[in-house]
Parts: structure tokens; C-alpha cells; sequence
């Protein structure tokens, strides 16, 4: 796999896993609520929203692996894809707390 198609690869990733929190009632889209509850508290989804950009990021640092040398990263790099990470999850959240329901 080159360059270009890793890096499409991660940002395809890293849109649709950051939307999965919002567009599902399941923690991590495989395990039911506990006790039958029928919609995920805001705070679940913020925790499943940090596992998976570390999710995110390992399948960045495995694909930069295959291609050649892992280059290390600052706070700088860690904190604007975080950013971008939550950017990415922008639409799931209009879909699932900003838009009114018929």
C-alpha cells in the first residue's frame, strides 16, 4: 500500500469510527446496555469517543510502520488530531441531539 492510499485510508477510518458513538445505542456497536436501558448516556459516548481515535490512531502508526519509518510526534500533533478527530464526528452528533425528531 503507498502513502496516498494509507492516509485516505486513516482519514476514511477516522470519519466513520468517529460518527459510530452517535449513529448506535450499543457501546463500541457490539455490546448492548446493561438492564435493558434504551439510549446511551452522553458521557459513554464521549468515553467511546476517546477509545476509538486511540483506535484511530494505533491503525495510523501500524500503516506508517508497513510504509517505512514511525516519525515520533509532539503534543502539537496529538492535540490538532484530536481536533480533527472530533471535527469528524460533528454530523453524528447533529443526527443524534441537534436534530428534532418527527
Amino acid at each position: 500500500m503507498d502513502a496516498g492510499a494509507a492516509a485516505w485510508l486513516v482519514i476514511l477510518a477516522a470519519l466513520l469510527l468517529a460518527n459510530l458513538p452517535f449513529f448506535n445505542d450499543k457501546v463500541f456497536a457490539f455490546v448492548p446496555l446493561k438492564g435493558g436501558a434504551g439510549r446511551k448516556a452522553f458521557p459513554i459516548r464521549l468515553v467511546e469517543l476517546t477509545v476509538l481515535y486511540f483506535v484511530v490512531g494505533a491503525l495510523g502508526i501500524a500503516l506508517e510502520g508497513r510504509i517505512g519509518t514511525v516519525f515520533p510526534q509532539t503534543w502539537e500533533f496529538y492535540a490538532i488530531s484530536a481536533c480533527v478527530f472530533i471535527v469528524f464526528a460533528f454530523p453524528g452528533f447533529v443526527v443524534r441531539y441537534l436534530r428534532k425528531s418527527r
